[in-house]
């Protein structure tokens, strides 16, 4: 059996009520109407629009209050109340701790009680025949990762059959560090090919069923052949650790760009970007991939892949025969990678990286987000880029501003933009009732007749 988290409400007229968490998710508690678990106005008005969030890895579970005005309760100790006098949008702005839960635990939002149930993995949690060296465990200093990749180039060099895919190349330099690992340029010892060498180190000791899903998930992504996407060439997993190799952009990213150019792009530039990375969506949104949860829960052929964390930093620049050609890079995999429970509980408290480019919906609903959360964030990277700003104001509490937080029209930031452009883009960033511009085709025929 796999781990599982349940929440049973054991108070009022929804008493017995069950929740079951199997996989990696998010949870909003509040009366709106788009909350995850709705507690609807007729039940409990103590319970605020947007409560609080629970962030669930089975078996562990984690929940910070929102800014609420009558606060969580945590085994009948009060958790993140904000004072009658501050707005929601004012408590966004005060960092409230976040709280490991356990099994048998009771959260009381208003006058109703959850209780928190955490079955744990039965079998084996660790992935048979991969040993996880002791430094790599949670309880342990994470060691640097030059000193895994020269282990893995060792082990390779000796004819460890897992690590075949690396094995003829050789490390020139890093390119840069992210939250999950780092990237490193690499050449091939006899073809001379250069490719980018991406590793990705679970936070936790990863599970049997944890790597077979994201390795499937990576599967998918290489089925992903567009000028527009970033050609993900073979992946492996060993010693607790996964490397990818990818074509490689010599022309660093859009987010490098802006910072060569003074923090924005003009308005060509950074149109001519959108509509490529737009193509790339097109594409991958639509492409039959082999490895899909089907309705019936047996894997099938399926449609399409979201990539689910767009932004500047994610989109490369290349050039091709003197034209500058733009490829979205690491597709689905951070997201995956999150969805397979091997990044920890990062979500509430990841940095501000992906959140300043996510839509409400995104957050809403984590697991099952669709293509419209990358057209949204498609046009919070154009945004970005002619502005040099974010479509929303972030307070310290970057989930609730999400929430609460409408996009601000681009004018406001900087009246200059075209008008045309200027109302394509604020339609684009509408989230309510959904995302405006559904696909990103839809996205793209605007954004021609704007300009």
């Amino acid at each position: 059996m796999p781990p599982t988290v349940t929440l049973t409400i054991t108070t009022g007229k929804l008493s017995g009520k069950q929740y079951i968490f199997d996989n990696r998710s998010t949870c909003i508690i509040g009366r709106n109407d788009d909350c995850n678990l709705q507690i609807a106005d007729n039940i409990d008005m103590k319970i605020s629009r947007y409560h609080c969030l629970l962030d669930i890895n089975p078996p562990e579970i984690r929940i910070r209050d929102l800014g609420s005005l009558n606060g969580t309760y945590i085994n009948g100790k009060i958790i993140g109340q904000r004072k009658s006098e501050e707005t929601p949008e004012a408590a966004a702005k005060i960092v409230f701790p976040e709280y490991d839960l356990t099994n048998n635990d009771q959260v009381q939002i208003g006058d109703i009680i959850f209780d928190i149930g955490v079955e744990q993995e039965i079998e084996k949690q660790k992935t048979p025949n991969i040993p996880i060296p002791a430094e790599n465990k949670p309880e342990n200093k994470k060691p640097h990762i030059f000193n895994i990749i020269q282990n893995l180039f060792n082990l390779a060099s000796q004819g460890n059959q897992n690590l075949k895919v690396i094995s003829n190349y050789q490390i020139i330099k890093s390119l840069g560090e992210g939250g999950c690992g780092e990237v490193f340029l690499a050449q091939h010892q006899k073809t001379k090919q250069l490719v980018a060498l991406k590793i990705m180190l679970p936070a936790v000791a990863a599970t049997e069923k944890g790597v077979r899903m994201f390795l499937r998930e990576t599967e998918n992504s290489k089925y992903l052949q567009h000028p527009n996407v970033v050609q993900l060439l073979d992946y492996g997993f060993a010693e607790n650790t996964f490397f990818f190799t990818m074509e490689y952009c010599e022309g660093g990213d859009v987010w490098d760009l802006m910072e060569k150019l003074g923090g924005s792009l003009p308005v060509n530039i950074a149109v001519d970007i959108t509509l490529q990375i737009l193509d790339g969506l097109i594409y991958a949104h639509n492409v039959e991939v082999p490895y899909v949860r089907l309705a019936d829960g047996r894997l099938g052929k399926g449609k399409g892949l979201v990539h689910r964390d767009l932004k500047p930093n994610n989109i490369f620049i290349t050039k091709i025969n003197g034209k500058m050609v733009v490829k979205i890079g690491d597709y689905g995999l951070a997201k995956a990678f999150d969805l397979a429970g091997l990044s920890g509980q990062t979500f509430t408290g990841a940095k501000m990286g992906t959140p300043l480019f996510m839509p409400r919906q995104q957050v809403l609903d984590f697991k099952h987000s669709l293509p419209e959360v990358d057209v949204w964030a498609s046009a919070a990277c154009l945004y970005n880029m002619l502005t040099g700003k974010f479509p929303r104001d972030f307070d310290r509490h970057p989930w609730a501003s999400i929430l609460n937080n409408h996009p601000v029209p681009i004018h406001q930031r900087d009246h200059s933009i075209p008008e045309k452009l200027a109302e394509v883009i604020d339609l684009a960033l509408t989230e309510k009732p959904q995302i405006y511009f559904q696909t990103a085709l839809e996205f793209k025929e605007a954004l021609l007749k704007a300009v």
